[in-house]
């Protein structure tokens, strides 16, 4: 028996898009779930069939594929694997609850009156990020009305159960076949109802008011880590419970040195004099001062590694290293003598061996406009 075309299954014309083809499908399979039509094989039958059109002709690839070959085209793409005849009902059912919270009933969350996450933004230095501290942070937000303690309700006045939801906070909404669970709109998902407000906080059981909160920094945080602390965001409505603080992590560039991770890097700069001779400097590290010695002949731009002179993160067992970049610096306001010196030096430079790198590069070039004939 061969297979039906599958647009025609699908009920839509082949150069439909993909928005059409979208409605057809969630309509169709509407029409002949399983579950709106029990006992009936045909109408199953049917609810596989829309399936596998809908998942051969919703992907651009197999698409293409079908248009071009049919059904020969797909495959084994095509068929429906185990548990397919249900699949993409999931979508039509978000569809359905979508309509619902259109309705007004948006933003329903586990615990009713939940106050909001707060966010705050950390500056530090290099330094305090290296040793880890303790911060008080100056926090505006909401706090729990003292007057009411919290139940949005007159000292002295009585916090009464809700009579549309029994208390429960939630109400159950059906249509069609489905049942979703959404706020009680009575409530607001309380399952309270206060008939007295109270006059400081106007019945909402906090207040505006900045407050101190102490964070523990630890050692080797880095931009973009965060830090939690449960229950220190906005208190909640009525008594909910309060949401959470989160501390956002924003390390301040450093004048000398620049983080990779757990490891540092800075440039130093260092007279040619001691790189041609070799020697002894002194740099900074976040540990205190350190020396590094300069081999006779270094170039400008090598690196000598500290080890353990970096950081050491959050999560690291050892810190990390130091890398230290040496470039040359070449005098300027020389005296008459220092001209003298260097001119001497120059010339005594001509006769080679002095500069290798430069003489391999004159080399290269020289074989290169040769070759140019230029």
């Amino acid at each position: 028996m061969s297979k039906r075309d599958y647009y025609e299954i699908l009920e839509v014309s082949r150069n439909c898009d993909d928005g059409e083809l979208k409605t057809a499908y969630r309509r169709l399979a509407m029409r002949y779930h399983p579950d709106r039509n029990p006992g009936d094989a045909s109408a199953e039958e049917r609810f596989k069939e829309i399936n596998e059109a809908y998942e051969v002709l919703s992907d651009p690839q197999k698409r293409r594929a079908y248009d071009q070959f049919g059904h020969a085209g797909v495959g084994a793409a095509g068929s429906p694997g185990p548990g397919a005849g249900f699949g993409g009902f999931g979508d039509i059912f978000s569809d359905i609850f979508e309509q619902f919270t259109r309705g007004g009933f948006a933003g329903f969350q586990q615990d009713p009156g939940r106050g909001s996450d707060l966010r705050y933004r950390l500056e530090l230095s290099l330094e305090e990020v290296a040793t880890g501290k303790t911060v008080t942070l100056d926090i505006p937000g909401s706090v729990l009305c003292d007057a009411c303690a919290g139940t949005g309700a007159e000292p002295g006045s009585r916090v009464e159960e809700c009579r549309t939801c029994g208390g429960h906070g939630q109400v159950r909404m059906a249509q069609g076949f489905f049942s979703v669970t959404r706020p009680c709109p009575h409530c607001g998902g309380s399952g309270k109802v206060v008939r007295e407000p109270c006059r400081k906080c106007r019945g909402q059981g906090r207040v505006r008011q900045n407050r101190k909160v102490e964070v523990k920094i630890p050692a080797g945080v880095d931009t973009g880590d965060r830090i939690r602390l449960s229950g220190e965001g906005e208190a909640g409505e009525r008594g909910g419970p309060p949401g959470d603080l989160y501390v956002e992590i924003l390390v301040r560039p450093h004048p000398l040195f620049e983080r990779d991770g757990d490891d540092l890097a800075c440039t130093v700069p260092v007279g040619f004099t001691t790189l041609a001779l070799g020697g002894e400097i002194e740099v900074p590290t976040l540990q205190g001062r350190a020396k590094v010695q300069i081999p006779a002949g270094s170039q400008s731009g090598t690196i000598f590694r500290l080890r353990g002179k970096g950081i050491q993160g959050v999560r690291s067992r050892s810190p990390g290293d130091l890398h230290c970049r040496v470039q040359v610096e070449v005098p300027v306001r020389l005296s008459e003598r220092q001209r003298e010196l260097l001119q001497e030096f120059a010339a005594a430079s001509g006769q080679g061996g002095s500069h290798p790198q430069q003489e391999s590069w004159w080399a290269k070039a020289k074989d290169f406009l040769d070759r140019m004939g230029l």
